[in-house]
């Protein structure tokens, strides 16, 4: 990708601080997905953007502090609606965001 100049452009990082036991699934491979309640907040945030990576933090660590950080290449979101207890005991829709290891259906980018 490039601009009208033909000089690279550099795609954004999306970054998403974790409670402990989020952070600990996906770092094991046990949590594919992570979810974001779908508001305006995290729709212009995602819908119709791209992203170079994914950073996932372990809360908000130092920036010298690498244990507590994952970096994954961007593989898009799907819009889904769950039940999960983080959100309550009604449905919610939100951005199911692919945090794989590697890509497991076709996603949104």
């Amino acid at each position: 990708m490039s601009d009208i100049q033909g000089a690279p452009v550099r795609l954004p990082v999306l970054t998403l601080p974790l409670k402990g036991e989020y952070f600990e699934a996906i770092r094991d491979g046990s949590k594919h997905e992570e979810y974001r309640l779908a508001k305006p907040y995290w729709s212009k945030r995602l819908e119709g953007r791209s992203y170079a990576q994914i950073v996932l933090t372990l809360g908000y660590p130092a920036a010298d502090d690498h244990e507590s950080r994952l970096v994954l290449p961007w593989r898009g979101y799907t819009r889904k609606t769950i039940t999960h207890p983080h959100f309550g005991p009604d449905p919610v829709d939100v951005y199911a965001i692919d945090v794989s290891a590697r890509s497991q259906s076709a996603q949104q980018s």
